[in-house]
């Protein structure tokens, strides 16, 4: 046994969840990350998630497995097209058909029960409130009445009230280029992640997603090489 505190990661294989991750390291926890194979229209994100957990050597890495094509209602889980070549007040003008209906919520929920077992009582997820698309369930007051709801709904929450469970959030309040130099300052290799919301079957990226556009701005405002492997054209 190492003695160093335990955090559960979500991580999607995406530029915030790995950057998220080397974050939790940095303050000194044992990383167990969780991924989703959720029904997504795409398998090339676990594959980056994979990549990424082995760079940064994360404690122990998780894929939990289940079905939400069984609602759709998400261009990332039906037959539904990608919105393309937006601006940012087009990005944020309405909850975009990008947005996976409660998708944080059930992914929290199984991070909670992880975190219950493995023993940790930090929760990493690298949601956004700035440089984000709309998603109802990134925001700051969501976290917070999740916190809440955690601490009142588990074993560990009522009966360990001098070390209440918390749900991290280190990315809330900053840009993607914020984002990117923290993680490149830590080591992540954003090489081995993947943003966008179409990639073709070789996992290169479409680059004109809300994502790949907010990604390629990051790096450019943080005056990083975009590494990124893009589609032809892109």
């Amino acid at each position: 046994m190492t003695g160093k505190k335990k955090a559960v990661v979500l991580l999607s294989g995406g530029l915030d969840s790995a950057t998220v991750v080397a974050m939790a390291q940095a303050e000194g926890y044992d990383v167990h990350a969780l991924s989703f194979r959720y029904g997504q229209r795409h398998s090339v994100e676990l594959e980056a998630a994979e990549r990424v957990a082995r760079q940064l050597g994360v404690k122990e890495h998780k894929v939990a497995t289940l079905d939400l094509r069984l609602f759709g209602g998400s261009a990332l889980t039906a037959d539904i097209d990608v919105p393309k070549d937006r601006d940012e007040s087009a990005m944020t003008a309405d909850i975009p058909v990008t947005y996976v209906p409660a998708r944080n919520t059930i992914f929290l929920s199984f991070a909670l029960a992880y975190a219950e077992t493995a023993g940790a009582r930090d929760i990493f997820i690298g949601v956004n409130a700035l440089d984000y698309s709309g998603y109802p369930d990134c925001r700051p007051d969501y976290i917070a009445a999740y916190e809440k709801m955690a601490n009142l709904a588990t074993r560990v929450g009522v009966s360990d009230t001098e070390h209440p469970l918390h749900i991290r959030t280190p990315l809330i309040d900053l840009t993607k280029a914020q984002i990117i130099a923290a993680g490149t300052k830590l080591g992540v290799d954003y090489s081995l992640t993947i943003s966008c919301y179409d990639p073709d079957a070789a996992g290169h990226a479409c680059g004109h997603c809300d994502s790949c556009l907010l990604r390629k701005k990051g790096f450019r405002e943080a005056g990083v090489d975009d590494p990124t492997p893009y589609q032809q054209g892109a």
